[in-house]
């Protein structure tokens, strides 16, 4: 069976998901850029949230993945056929990056020797034991993709306000 709605619009989970997750990857921009300096309790707070932040956005991008299979998505608005192929390009990064970057923080952790610890819960998990040659590939491969996400996240964002205030179309409007 499968979800009934509207064909020109997003669903209210899928619009859920994709706001809590805008929200959360902003948090943890943030919390990596304020921690603080090594040892001081800022840090030590800022990177729980950190942590946090990470991990909820992996646990929601499967249940926002897991909600794209099952409900779908809205219809595509007819236009160019190289800005529909862009878009789609940049859906599927953003994707890639919602799964990947939690995963190479959580492996980057791991591989230092320590396990993810969710502060306030005493939650923690490892799911790869240590190891001193991949720990600083997965530390450049977590900065890099931190960095560039700054970019595509941000031409993400500027698209939508493109199609919303020159195009004047419903790209915006749908997912709001």
């Amino acid at each position: 069976m499968a979800y009934s709605r509207p064909a020109d619009r997003y669903t209210s989970p899928a619009i859920f998901f994709h706001w809590a997750i805008f929200l959360l990857v902003a948090l943890a921009y943030l919390a990596i850029e304020v921690r603080g300096s090594r040892g001081s309790d800022s840090r030590t707070f800022w990177t729980s949230v950190h942590f946090w932040a990470g991990t909820l956005v992996l646990a929601l991008a499967v249940l926002r993945l897991l909600w794209r299979l099952w409900a779908g998505a809205p219809e595509e608005l007819s236009g160019n056929r190289l800005l529909a192929f862009v878009a789609r390009a940049a859906h599927l990064a953003l994707y890639v990056f919602i799964f990947a970057q939690p995963l190479l923080g959580i492996l980057m952790v791991n591989a230092g020797g320590r396990p993810v610890n969710l502060a306030w819960v005493n939650i923690s998990f490892t799911l790869i034991g240590a190891d001193s040659i991949a720990r600083p590939l997965l530390k450049d491969a977590h900065e890099w993709l931190g960095n560039l996400f700054y970019w595509v996240i941000g031409l993400h964002a500027l698209a939508a306000i493109v199609h919303h205030v020159i195009f004047r179309d419903q790209t915006l409007r749908r997912i709001v």
